[in-house]
């Protein structure tokens, strides 16, 4: 801003202030309208998931009986345990306002279940490395949001690297406390810094400011959804 002085030897007073504040807020009101745009069209997708996922489960139980060897049944509880899980999202994407089951979890628990489904699901030989801090308490928190946020994550950056033919593919879970941290512009005396890190290509320059977006996606056959479910 600029203002007139009627001060002997001065004419303007010059006032700077940094407008880092003001963009983040812009940005962040961009993304909820388009957050609000695509939600229609999310519930529809859910409808059209949900239904399938019974039959899928169904049919898992039924392989499971007939399954000659106990080691096998592993595989059977993944496809099990992941309809289970979808059918919760589901839920969460037809019922948005749903209260948060909040509890005492254990994060490491959390990303040890999400490594689990990596390790199952992968196509090709890939390390999930854990770099703990295992003197971390539990938090409060919603168990079942926390492994879907982090399984989006960590399963966006496997596809990277297998588009990409990355050779010795590696994911890095690793988690740290942090102490006076400002939150939703909340501020908390000690937290839980969780980094999911990759040796892949990285985000494109032209979709740093849009990977949250609904039905953004760069990869053939991509939906845009894990992100900005995770987010």
């Amino acid at each position: 801003t600029v203002t007139p002085l009627q001060i002997e030897n001065a004419s303007l007073l010059l006032e700077f202030q940094q407008m880092d504040h003001q963009l983040r807020i812009a940005r962040e009101e961009r993304m909820l309208i388009q957050q609000q745009a695509n939600s229609e069209l999310l519930r529809n997708l859910a409808h059209e998931i949900r239904n399938p996922l019974g039959g899928l489960r169904g049919a898992a139980q039924l392989l499971e009986h007939e399954l000659p060897q106990p080691s096998l049944k592993e595989y059977t509880q993944v496809i099990i345990k992941e309809a289970d899980r979808l059918h919760s999202l589901m839920d969460r994407l037809l019922a948005p306002h749903r209260v948060p089951q909040y509890e005492p979890t254990n994060i490491h628990e959390v990303l040890e279940r999400v490594r689990s489904l990596l390790l199952a699901e992968s196509s090709r030989n890939i390390k999930v490395q854990r770099d703990y801090d295992t003197s971390l308490p539990e938090l409060i928190g919603d168990r079942e949001k926390l492994i879907q946020a982090v399984l989006n994550i960590a399963r966006n950056a496997v596809q990277a690297m297998q588009s990409n033919s990355k050779e010795n593919a590696q994911i890095t879970f690793r988690t740290r406390s942090e102490r006076q941290i400002t939150l939703a512009r909340k501020r908390y005396r000690v937290g839980i810094r969780l980094e999911i890190i990759d040796n892949g290509p990285g985000i494109p320059a032209d979709l740093v400011d849009k990977i949250f977006y609904p039905l953004v996606s760069r990869r053939e056959g991509g939906t845009g959804l894990g992100l900005a479910l995770a987010q």
